[in-house]
């Protein structure tokens, strides 16, 4: 691995799940505007749905996600209750009939929901929109709560597909980020949703843990693939204790160095590449017949909050504490705090509390940069003209040159692609793109 690279091009940039990205929204976008936006919603419009569910039976000290650790299960109930009511309000200010063709329950951990509750919920979910033949139910699931009742009320409901958090199998490294799984605990968990009729399995893996080696994210993968999921994701640990306070509980002495990360990081594709799974964009992996492949072959991949999807929906709405919108005219974000989301969902008023409305160049570069990150090319000038810009990128082609030089792209007649060497890069190499990324106070995770 070449070091000078990692001291290049490893700092500290978006995962690019939006553009712009969610540091750089703004309270200026109120209620009101997510109100006039829903009502220019129409017929032909297509729409994915999803839920947050932000909590959690212990906190896993790796987790960047907004959730929080609960005892006992009023809270959760009650919450279920604000979802019903949010999507009242939501499905109220729209006029037209569009078609829901993906739903993703996220987290928090999602199957922490009764039986009744989440079965209640997705009736009411129906009630209010009308749901495509073939659409999409994905739910995020933690294996060490999943039941042989909360399986089947998953499948009844309709849900088709089930994202496990594995992470790591080994007992060390899940000591030391306060999550112990042992391999039998997410092998019951799979073969309780097939039973179910779930049959569609994604496991989530990370690299750069505290104590983590290479030898640990090869065994992982090779552990992961004996159950034969569909799809698998590997993130990297992203280690931000000034935004979540409980990763201080992780030594930090004990973190991989960039070196390290880089080489978990190709161990795992090397060996999942190996076991049959083919590469998607930056992290993901899937089965040559799976749907992803097929969506990256025909030019359709990709990429929202959830990562890399075969989701064509153009329309995405957020419910639940801190959820993210993403609509035409721009993105919206629910109130996070719990109090603040649900005195506003209470009173009947939208828990909108930000978000940003899209200008012609955040529309031009957000399609750049998914290019990008979806199929690792882009014609510059082509998608300029769908735009209707003349936007020469000059600049960013200059800096991209640089690039090229190190082998991490190619360029031709204003055509950037990136190869093989710069796909560890991509999120670098996209940040070129990115307008915003020099203002604010924003903090990301490293590329790699």
């Amino acid at each position: 691995m070449n070091k000078d690279l990692l001291e290049r091009y490893g700092g500290a940039v978006p995962r690019y799940t939006s553009y712009p990205t969610a540091p750089h929204f703004e309270a200026g976008v109120t209620p009101e505007t997510y109100r006039r936006w829903l009502g220019q919603i129409t017929g032909d419009d297509a729409l994915s749905l999803y839920f947050h569910v932000p909590f959690c039976a212990s906190m896993c000290w790796y987790c960047g996600c907004h959730t929080k650790v609960v005892k006992r299960y009023q809270p959760i109930g009650d919450y279920a209750e604000l979802l019903r009511r949010e999507v009242s309000l939501v499905a109220h200010e729209i006029k037209g009939t569009p078609s829901v063709i993906n739903v993703h329950w996220g987290g928090g951990t999602p199957s922490m929901l009764s039986e009744k509750d989440f079965s209640e919920l997705m009736d009411a979910i129906r009630k209010h929109f009308q749901f495509s033949d073939d659409a999409e139910v994905a739910v995020e699931i933690d294996p060490r709560t999943m039941t042989n009742n909360m399986a089947g009320a998953m499948a009844k409901a309709g849900v088709t597909r089930a994202s496990l958090g594995v992470q790591d199998f080994n007992l060390h490294v899940q000591q030391a980020i306060n999550r112990i799984q042992p391999f039998e605990v997410t092998e019951n968990a799979v073969a309780r949703l097939r039973r179910a009729g779930v049959s569609a399995i994604n496991f989530d893996l990370m690299y750069g843990l505290p104590g983590q080696t290479v030898d640990d994210v090869i065994r992982t993968a090779e552990l992961a693939a004996l159950l034969s999921p569909d799809r698998l994701s590997v993130f990297g640990y992203a280690h931000v204790p000034w935004m979540k306070s409980h990763q201080k509980m992780i030594d930090e002495d004990q973190l991989p160095d960039g070196p390290e990360r880089m080489a978990q990081a190709q161990a795992a594709a090397t060996r999942l590449n190996e076991l049959g799974f083919l590469s998607i964009g930056l992290d993901h992996f899937a089965r040559p017949d799976d749907a992803l492949v097929r969506a990256l072959d025909g030019g359709r991949l990709n990429r929202n909050f959830q990562g890399y999807t075969t989701d064509q929906a153009n329309v995405l709405l957020g419910f639940g504490a801190s959820a993210i919108g993403s609509l035409g005219p721009g993105y919206v974000q629910n109130a996070a705090p719990m109090g603040d989301y649900s005195r506003a969902v209470v009173a009947g008023k939208l828990p909108i509390v930000r978000g940003i409305a899209l200008t012609p160049d955040d529309k031009l570069r957000r399609a750049v940069i998914e290019q990008l990150m979806c199929g690792m090319s882009v014609d510059l000038d082509e998608t300029a003209a769908h735009f209707g810009a003349s936007e020469k990128f000059q600049s960013e082609l200059n800096t991209l040159g640089l690039m090229a030089w190190d082998g991490l792209v190619e360029i031709k007649d204003r055509r950037i692609h990136i190869t093989p060497e710069g796909r560890p890069w991509m999120r670098t190499i996209a940040a070129v793109f990115d307008r915003y990324l020099e203002t604010g106070e924003a903090r990301h995770s490293r590329a790699v």
